[in-house]
């Protein structure tokens, strides 16, 4: 919808906010450099303190600080400049949920590079940044992946593990596909101490979760298959697949196709957890889960954001019975749980 002025009229007040949309991004980086949250985390709360714990200048710090807060990121009262509970949560080094290092795999450059090609890729209808995108064998960006993205995935990582602790406890047998950092196959296994977990990903990615299961104590039952997930055999009878953010970066045709050599590696009752961004029918609502669409097309060849009543497709097509929606507690995204 336009946006209008107080006298009712549109005005190009969106077209600006879009236009300009990449210095609010700069700004964010900026502070994250500086450790910017931190300090004010810390009581640097004015102008002066700030620029001698962040190393620069008092200008600089000042207007840096006044945009933050203008979007939306700081409080000021007076010449004082506090968190709000987002950016205490979120961007002050001393949080556990600090997420920070996330800016190093948002702003990758293979990232940055396929959205200056947009262009060609909605003329296309699929990425123009080679031939696969993100999703060629081996790339690199699934490394700093794995490393950058832990912070944002911890949280649905052990709600997840809480779930199948509560619904699946007995669990002996699992299967995490696509592993990257680990955590969801690692959560599991801490709490649920029969469970053995066998991790699945490109060789140079699986450095990264093999050294997440070493620091959680639980090597001795972490073992991996290095490899594409479309050519590797799974092996059998497992009683639990996790399938986390992946299935997005694929077709639907091919995604069937790997459900279906999943649903063939199950044990009997066993069931798949598949954590994706899942929209409404009408995709365009919630916006922050909706908008994961223009991702997939600027950087995957066929991946998409897909509905529920598309993923309930994949996975009878593919021989399970049922798939049930659960709320993530703390994350845009969602949980599938499929099962025979």
């Amino acid at each position: 919808m336009p946006t209008q002025d107080q006298a009712g009229g549109p005005t190009p007040q969106l077209f600006f906010q879009t236009a300009n949309a990449y210095q609010r991004t700069q700004a964010l980086k900026a502070a994250v450099d500086l450790d910017l949250f931190t300090a004010i985390g810390g009581g640097k709360d004015s102008v002066e303190t700030l620029a001698k714990c962040c190393g620069a200048a008092e200008r600089g710090v000042r207007m840096l600080a006044d945009y933050l807060t203008i979007q939306g990121f700081l409080t000021k009262e007076g010449s004082k400049y506090k968190l709000t509970p987002d950016s205490a949560l979120f961007l002050d080094r001393r949080s556990p949920a600090y997420m920070g290092s996330v800016l190093g795999f948002l702003h990758a450059p293979k990232f940055t590079e396929a959205f200056q090609n947009l262009t060609e890729a909605v003329r296309k209808g699929g990425t123009v940044a080679g031939e696969a995108g993100t999703v060629a064998p081996e790339h690199p960006l699934w490394v700093e992946f794995a490393k950058s993205m832990i912070p944002m995935m911890a949280k649905p990582a052990e709600e997840i593990g809480i779930f199948v602790r509560q619904t699946q406890p007995g669990v002996k047998k699992v299967l995490d596909i696509a592993a990257g950092h680990g955590l969801f196959g690692i959560d599991i296994a801490k709490r649920c101490p029969q469970a053995e977990i066998v991790a699945l990903d490109w060789p140079n990615v699986l450095t990264v979760a093999q050294d997440m299961a070493r620091q959680a104590g639980i090597q001795a039952r972490y073992r991996t298959i290095a490899g594409d997930a479309f050519q590797q055999d799974f092996g059998t009878d497992y009683d639990l697949v996790l399938l986390t953010n992946f299935l997005h970066h694929f077709s639907m045709a091919t995604c069937e196709a790997l459900l279906r050599k999943v649903h063939r590696a199950l044990a009997p009752g066993g069931r798949v957890i598949t954590l994706e961004f899942v929209p409404n029918e009408d995709r365009v609502t919630p916006p922050p889960v909706a908008e994961f669409c223009l991702i997939m097309l600027a950087t995957t060849p066929e991946g998409d954001a897909y509905t529920f009543k598309e993923y309930d497709r994949m996975f009878r097509a593919a021989g399970f019975a049922r798939t049930e929606l659960h709320p993530v507690a703390g994350s845009l995204e969602q949980v599938l749980v499929s099962s025979n």
